[in-house]
């Protein structure tokens, strides 16, 4: 009995560290940046809470806005974990015409991998997803150049500790909404 005992244990051990092991790798891939040549950005790892489904991959037709898009199939894509600064109003927010304009230039046009989080769609019926394209992490390249900021809203933050430390990066290197274009100098207004 306490042989099977302890070989239970091992066993448990064994599989704790396999599991461990693989939960710790992570991918890199170079991205450009907006004011600096090129920078490292984490893309979500096997450590994330994402589906394992299988990743959709569709036409941009149109960008919307700093963090939202139309793909040829008519449906609006809202990007998880970001926002970005308005600009559909009488006179759009600081930031929100390059965030816009940087959404454009990475995405219309072109075929990207969407993935999702928990939930499908938010309040307005647009699906809520990770979007990739050339294999950049779009949500994560918008905020750790400036053009956007981290924001959580429960249950999809699976990579929300990433959004805090691109914004913290952007922060700290005044890039973008944090550069001296922009009043906002405080991320507390802007981080839910």
């Amino acid at each position: 009995m306490k042989k099977q005992l302890i070989l239970l244990g091992l066993l448990i051990l064994s599989f704790y560290l396999i599991l461990l092991g693989w939960q710790q790798e992570k991918t890199v891939v170079k991205t450009q940046s907006y004011e600096k040549p090129t920078i490292e950005a984490i893309v979500p790892t096997s450590e994330s809470t994402l589906t394992d489904d299988v990743d959709e991959t569709f036409l941009v037709k149109r960008v919307i806005d700093g963090d939202t898009v139309e793909l040829e199939t008519g449906a609006k894509v809202r990007y998880i974990g970001i926002n970005t600064t308005e600009l559909h109003k009488k006179i759009p927010d600081c930031f929100a015409e390059e965030a816009y304009e940087e959404n454009r230039r990475l995405v219309e046009g072109k075929a990207v991998i969407l993935k999702k989080d928990i939930s499908e769609t938010d309040k307005y019926g647009r699906l809520l997803r990770y979007v990739y394209v050339d294999g950049l992490f779009v949500n994560d390249h918008l905020v750790r150049n400036g053009f956007a900021y981290s924001s959580s809203y429960p249950p999809d933050i699976a990579n929300q500790q990433i959004f805090r430390e691109s914004q913290r990066y952007a922060e700290t290197n005044k890039t973008g909404l944090w550069g001296s274009l922009c009043p906002i100098k405080d991320s507390r207004r802007l981080v839910k």
